[in-house]
């Protein structure tokens, strides 16, 4: 796997659980306002991390680390590598989360089907149309790609999470409704602050974050079609 980073211990990446995270590099998406650039598309002239290093880690704390979240970047583009490293994690008897972008629905299914992955956390990034996921993402994509990812976790009696960051300009209050509206029944609903930091497109360097006040009215407004939202990194 092209592991370009290791955060040894968050508290906050999977909720209830002390986890490590493992940051894959390269992404297929090109969101302006993405604060993991160098993840996304300077994956090249980052250091590659071997997995020796990670594994006398996770060792050294067994007991104490629960799981493992496996981002990036986009994890799902390398099957193989994630499949691997998804088995080699869980022999070791830890759990293990995947953060995806909804785009490679195929192997989203077989990762749950393989019932190597514990938890999926996945991005909805704009009101699913076209030009307004465009628009987020940065490229043209396979809207129904999205769809048909979100799907298959609303079918799936796994744990996870659809996530939405509030990015001004972006996503607004009629934004957060459609979002709701389309996921209707899932289990767990996150809206994230916009932190303007390294973004792949300069412009968001200046985009000033929405107040605390408009992020609870988001949470209000999903709340009228979902059971379970939350606020994040307010």
């Amino acid at each position: 796997m092209d592991i370009k980073g290791f955060q040894e211990v968050t508290l906050i990446d999977w909720d209830k659980k002390i986890a490590s995270v493992i940051f894959l590099g390269g992404c297929n998406l090109r969101c302006g306002f993405c604060h993991s650039s160098s993840l996304a598309i300077a994956n090249d002239s980052l250091e590659t991390i071997p997995f020796e290093h990670i594994r006398k880690f996770l060792e050294t704390k067994k007991g104490w680390i629960d799981g493992v979240v496996i981002t990036g970047g986009e994890p799902m583009l390398d099957k193989a590598g994630l499949f691997d490293l998804a088995k080699t994690i869980k022999k070791m008897g830890l759990l293990i989360k995947v953060d995806t972008n909804g785009t490679k629905p195929e192997v989203l299914r077989e990762i749950i089907e393989s019932k190597l992955v514990d938890y999926i956390a996945m991005d909805i990034k704009a009101p699913l149309s076209f030009k307004e996921y465009v628009k987020a993402a940065g490229i043209e994509i396979e809207i129904s790609d999205i769809v048909a990812s979100k799907n298959i976790l609303l079918n799936s009696e796994m744990d996870y999470e659809f996530r939405t960051t509030a990015v001004p300009g972006i996503i607004d209050c009629p934004d957060i409704a459609e979002i709701a509206k389309t996921i209707i029944g899932a289990k767990k609903y996150c809206l994230q602050q916009f932190v303007p930091k390294d973004p792949i497109d300069i412009f968001f360097r200046n985009i000033k974050p929405y107040p605390a006040d408009k992020l609870h009215q988001m949470v209000s407004i999903a709340s009228e079609y979902l059971s379970n939202v939350v606020l994040k990194n307010n």
